[in-house]
């Protein structure tokens, strides 16, 4: 996952030297870095432990090009060494969209080879994403379409505005979903469905997917972020180690049958016997007062 920091790549000096009838003299050109389209911000106060991943690539709809893959490679990677994390909310900061999926005016330009790399790099890294071990939630305001819902799909929870569109288009592009939506969407929603949105590349609106279990929450339109905002703030009471052990016995059991599952289940429950703040959640039980948890 590591990749070269934004830093590194544009910070380096190019010179060039150029022939003119004055004497000659070297210019030093300074490559201009990338554009931020990912960026990670962290609140503070009260909310001290949620993060928030914003994208802002409004001149594409939130398209998915390289630079912006590595951002998110970048950006989970920084979440995930950090300790202080507890929530992570991704969001558009782009009115009237979420994310478009795959930049393809960049993919058009691409040999079988590069597609390939992109498509591999793009699916590992919203496995990662998948992965984190803190909760994570998508907030879905405007289009999220192909790649944007794949991302979607990856968080643990997704929340939507009423305006909202959503679909995996790829079939009508002569390709199918390739970051994940194909294995994400049958076991979220059931086989049968996922397999009649994919094979008819249908879009659909917030209130169809609320229905079908797409989305958890469907609010109005403009209001989900604060939702996910109060959803996170309910997690973040809780104690951090057991909710982080509750993400691991939930989604790796549900791969399992469900003996396996049980002896999963007792091992997380286990790691959460010897903490800190267990007795503390017992002490405030019985001294009748809210738990204070240092997440050990």
């Amino acid at each position: 996952m590591a990749v070269a920091s934004a830093r590194q790549l544009g910070g380096r000096l190019l010179s060039k030297h150029i022939k003119c009838s004055a004497p000659c003299r070297t210019l030093i050109l300074e490559a201009t870095p990338p554009k931020q389209h990912v960026i990670m911000q962290k609140l503070q106060g009260s909310d001290a432990g949620m993060i928030e991943v914003v994208l802002n690539r409004p001149e594409s709809r939130n398209a998915i090009g390289t630079t912006m893959l590595n951002q998110f490679q970048n950006v989970f990677e920084s979440i995930h060494h950090d300790p202080a994390a507890r929530v992570m909310i991704l969001r558009s900061d782009v009115p009237g969209v979420f994310c478009a999926g795959a930049d393809l005016k960049e993919r058009r330009k691409m040999d079988i080879p590069e597609v390939q790399k992109y498509s591999r790099t793009i699916r590992s890294t919203f496995s990662y994403l998948e992965a984190l071990s803190i909760p994570t939630i998508a907030v879905i305001e405007g289009a999220a379409l192909g790649g944007g819902l794949e991302l979607a799909l990856a968080c643990d929870l997704r929340v939507c505005g009423s305006g909202a569109i959503l679909g995996l288009p790829e079939t009508s592009l002569a390709i199918i979903p390739g970051a994940g939506g194909t294995q994400r969407l049958p076991r979220l929603i059931g086989e049968a469905r996922a397999k009649e949105l994919i094979f008819t590349a249908r879009k659909f609106d917030a209130k169809y997917a609320e229905k079908i279990g797409l989305v958890e929450h469907c609010v109005e339109s403009g209001a989900a972020h604060v939702k996910a905002i109060e959803i996170a703030r309910e997690i973040m009471k809780q104690g951090p180690l057991a909710v982080r052990m509750a993400k691991v016995a939930i989604d790796r059991g549900i791969e399992m049958e469900t003996a396996s599952g049980m002896v999963l289940e007792e091992a997380c429950y286990a790691q959460t016997l010897h903490t800190k703040d267990r007795l503390e959640a017992l002490d405030a039980f019985a001294e009748k007062r809210k738990p204070q948890f240092c997440g050990e």
